[in-house]
């Protein structure tokens, strides 16, 4: 569990990072589109939660081949 928390932890900052660098940072915190900017938020949160659960389930799946 250790290996999976210190992973999604990782990959979640690795991927705020990356979206930091391609959108900006006011694209992030405000958000480009017209439609609202809780839709932003939400679509920013999942990318997010999926980058971190993508490196902590890659991981756990790594320590067990090992």
């Amino acid at each position: 569990m250790r290996t999976f928390a210190w992973w999604f932890g990782m990959g979640a900052l690795l991927t705020l990072g990356i979206l930091m660098v391609q959108g900006g940072v006011r694209d992030l915190l405000y958000g480009s589109s017209d439609s609202g900017t809780w839709e932003g938020v939400l679509s920013m949160g999942l990318t997010i939660l999926g980058g971190g659960v993508l490196a902590g389930c890659v991981a756990v799946i790594l320590n067990r081949l090992r």
